[in-house]
């Protein structure tokens, strides 16, 4: 086995014995990597759902602090917000483990992007179907419900595709405090062998066929809803 993957082996560029004995390790913080992902992106969709209704709001004070808190956001670099959390919550008398803090600035810094994709997709529903349903004597909540929502839903799909592999390749991100998550692996066996290219070369890799899988799933997400949606008319 080692003679083939000397064969493969490029000089002072990638190790191949070492990439194949360290990807164990490496895969064993991907649970940790999915965690992070799922639960950062349940967080963004919630509070994305809440910063997408106070935009919508007839109240100037909400839709305002609304509209302040996404610009802020969008503006911000997520690693600044990863400090901010970490290293900078203990000076005020608050401790946040490294976790928490990396879900906290994932959900925090990501829903605003969550909120203008769901905004967007709500507006962009013909206003002529919200006077049809009212005609036909529907309720406004039955009609966000029954007919504005399913269709909101389905055009946000690409969309919040792009935002969970975003999600996924940015949980990089949270080994810079102390996450052990497959990059912060991945950073381990560079040190301990002297050879940050090759494990950047193979965590590259197996990011990418992560993400490819991901993006198969939503394929077929945009593919299922599409046909359901045929199938109703």
């Amino acid at each position: 086995m080692n003679d083939i993957l000397n064969h493969l082996s490029i000089t002072n560029f990638f190790n191949a014995p070492l990439a194949w004995h360290s990807l164990p390790f490496i895969l064993s913080g991907l649970p940790m990597t999915i965690e992070l992902t799922i639960v950062s992106f349940i967080g963004q969709i919630i509070l994305g759902t809440l910063l997408t209704l106070g935009q919508m709001s007839h109240y100037k004070w909400l839709h305002w602090l609304s509209r302040t808190y996404i610009s802020f956001m969008r503006g911000t670099p997520i690693l600044v917000l990863l400090f901010l959390i970490y290293f900078g919550l203990p000076y005020t008398g608050w401790r946040v483990a490294a976790f928490p803090a990396a879900a906290a600035a994932f959900i925090l810094n990501g829903a605003a992007y969550v909120s203008e994709i769901f905004r967007s997709s709500l507006l962009g529903i013909d206003e002529g179907q919200w006077v049809a349903a009212q005609s036909l004597g529907m309720t406004h909540f039955v009609t966000m419900r029954d007919i504005i929502l399913p269709q909101a839903m389905r055009t946000s799909i690409p969309a919040m595709g792009n935002v969970i592999l975003d999600l996924f390749k940015g949980t990089s991100l949270a080994a810079m405090i102390t996450v052990t998550e497959m990059f912060m692996n991945a950073k381990i066996i560079g040190g301990d062998n002297f050879d940050y290219m090759t494990v950047y070369l193979e965590i590259a890799l197996i990011y990418w066929a992560c993400c490819s899988i991901i993006t198969a799933g939503q394929n077929h997400l945009e593919r299922y809803v599409n046909r359901n949606m045929v199938s109703q008319h």
